[in-house]
């Protein structure tokens, strides 16, 4: 009997870049190898694409077609593919979400406008919803932004209208904090325990392990897949020492990409680290992101080496 989507979530999805040229278009030889290269990964049950590391807020409706379109191509028979569904516009939203079903999506992620940001009605939450799932007939993904994005992460009541969809089958849980993910995850498996909700904040993976989690789609898999696949054997299995152990790995690389200051540099230090580790040509990402500077480059260069993917010897020929 086929898995439910739901049963299909579970474990480790890995959120995927798209290399670009110098030129800034889509490199799509090292995209194709990109998806090819982290979904040969054991453990790896499928793909977020079209997410905040592929840079979907700077990507015509055309282009996260076409990454759809080689992600489906490339990825193997059975990966799960949820494409990320990113716009302002309620109304563009839902032609967005229609024509990446029709590339082949296997899910759709709903990302919150950044507007929301800003104060906004709670009925502007749930028709934006409405739009995109009237516009399609794939199952659906909440997306719970963190808590210190503003007013962008979802009230309970909110949290709770949007659940009563049975459209909507699951949720990834990036409120980038433990206790605000706890308490969701028990909101939601209260009002629908078939609900999927997947821990998804990279610095504390562990943290919601260990809370309870359906899985995650993490960006952290696109560069360290098989630290990260180990860590979710580990903790699914009670070995929490292995666990720990496969944290201690991760943790300065989670560090060094999301927390290190300056914010919102997640995008370009990830694609710095695939540019070190030899699985992208180019780091290049659109404006107006500027390349990762020295010392980022140089911090990257130190986690990769405690998560053991870069050694001492590798120094010389990974300077910037």
């Amino acid at each position: 009997m086929p898995r439910s989507f739901t049963e299909r979530l579970r474990g480790i999805h890995a959120a995927t870049v798209v290399p670009m040229k110098a030129d800034f278009s889509i490199d799509e030889a090292a995209l194709a190898t990109h998806i090819s290269a982290v979904t040969s990964v054991p453990g790896i049950n499928g793909l977020l694409i079209n997410g905040h590391a592929g840079e979907n807020f700077v990507l015509s409706l055309a282009e996260k077609r076409r990454v759809t379109e080689i992600a489906r191509d490339q990825a193997p028979k059975g990966c799960l593919i949820v494409a990320g569904v990113n716009h302002e516009s309620s109304l563009r939203a839902a032609c967005e979400a229609a024509a990446l079903e029709q590339a082949g999506a296997d899910g759709l992620l709903v990302f919150p406008p950044n507007s929301w940001a800003l104060p906004h009605a709670d009925a502007a939450v749930l028709g934006h919803h409405a739009c995109i799932r009237d516009a399609t007939s794939v199952p659906l993904m909440l997306y719970n932004a963190p808590v210190g994005a503003g007013a962008m992460a979802y009230t309970r009541p909110v949290l709770e209208h949007l659940v009563a969809d049975l459209r909507f089958v699951a949720i990834k849980e990036g409120s980038w904090e433990v206790a605000t993910y706890e308490q969701n995850r028990r909101l939601i498996k209260t009002l629908r325990p078939d609900f999927a909700v997947l821990g998804s904040g990279d610095e504390h993976l562990l943290t919601s392990y260990l809370i309870g989690s359906d899985g995650s789609q993490v960006s952290l898999a696109a560069v360290v897949p098989e630290l990260v696949v180990s860590l979710w054997h580990a903790a699914a299995s009670g070995d929490w020492p292995a666990a720990r152990a496969a944290h201690e790995k991760l943790y300065p690389l989670a560090v060094a990409i999301y927390r290190d200051a300056p914010g919102g540099r997640a995008t370009a230090r990830l694609k710095a680290c695939l540019k070190l580790l030899g699985r992208i040509p180019d780091d290049a990402l659109r404006p107006p992101q500027p390349p990762v500077s020295a010392i980022e480059w140089a911090a990257l260069c130190r986690a990769l080496r405690v998560a053991g993917h870069l050694t001492d010897a590798d120094g010389p020929s990974v300077g910037r």
